[in-house]
């Protein structure tokens, strides 16, 4: 079992490197038929209609095109492109595996029969391409979206089909709205009774998962303290709540 272990963490460090997803002298797509789909099949709690993006497949199939073939160009667009970019990508992506293998419980039900943590799960799956080469959902949150990005706020915006993820925004991202957008929803999940029990001191485990993201520039209750309704105590003893990963239809 350790040597399993060991092998898992050197496969997880290795993958880690720098992604070579991308695109060169391509333009940063329009959103628009996402922002469609998730206004008419994503409700106000972040709920999400399956059978709705199913009946929709086509339309939602050329979207998902519409990013493989335009994948962001480092050199030329902006940060808020790019970071709307992936963060669409991810949550499109996704609603994709969740279809392509409806109905399911929980998005952890799909992906190899052996599971290896950190190496060989349902979010390692290269299941779609961008820019001709293959990719994960794993890839896109960790090797870009929080390896070339500054922006602890993407974990409130990135949804993986769960009960207790952040919810869904109903809104498909895009550069011009990115700052709104992301305030709204690490305000909302953090404000969010069911995700965050603040008068308990009981929050969610993503704040354990990515601790590190939150604490580049000052403690985890500092983080949470900018946006929370009802501020944490700074000396506070904190518990992270268990994670619901039932299908959030």
């Amino acid at each position: 079992m350790k040597i399993l272990i060991l092998f898992a963490l050197f496969l997880f460090n290795v993958s880690c490197g720098d992604s070579p997803l991308g695109g060169v002298d391509t333009e940063s797509p329009a959103h628009d038929i996402f922002d469609s789909l998730l206004s008419i099949h994503v409700d106000e709690e972040g709920l999400v209609d399956y059978k709705g993006f199913i009946a929709d497949k086509e339309a939602f199939e050329d979207y998902l095109q519409l990013l493989s073939q335009n994948p962001p160009d480092r050199d030329s667009w902006s940060k808020e492109e790019q970071l709307a970019y992936w963060i669409n990508a991810y949550n499109a992506f996704t609603i994709k595996l969740i279809i392509d293998h409806y109905p399911v419980e929980s998005i952890k039900d799909i992906g190899p029969s052996l599971k290896i943590p950190l190496v060989n799960t349902v979010w390692h799956l290269e299941f779609f391409e961008i820019g001709g080469k293959p990719a994960s959902l794993d890839e896109i949150e960790h090797q870009i979206l929080r390896k070339e990005f500054d922006e602890a706020r993407i974990h409130f915006a990135i949804n993986c089909a769960s009960v207790s993820c952040p919810k869904l925004l109903n809104r498909a991202f895009t550069a011009g709205k990115l700052e709104t957008q992301l305030e709204k929803v690490t305000r909302g999940f953090i404000n969010d009774p069911s995700q965050n029990d603040l008068e308990r001191n009981e929050i969610s485990s993503i704040f354990s998962w990515f601790k590190e993201d939150f604490t580049r520039k000052g403690s985890l209750i500092a983080f949470i303290n900018r946006y929370a309704d009802s501020p944490l105590d700074p000396n506070t003893k904190i518990r992270f709540k268990d994670y619901d990963w039932s299908l959030n239809e």
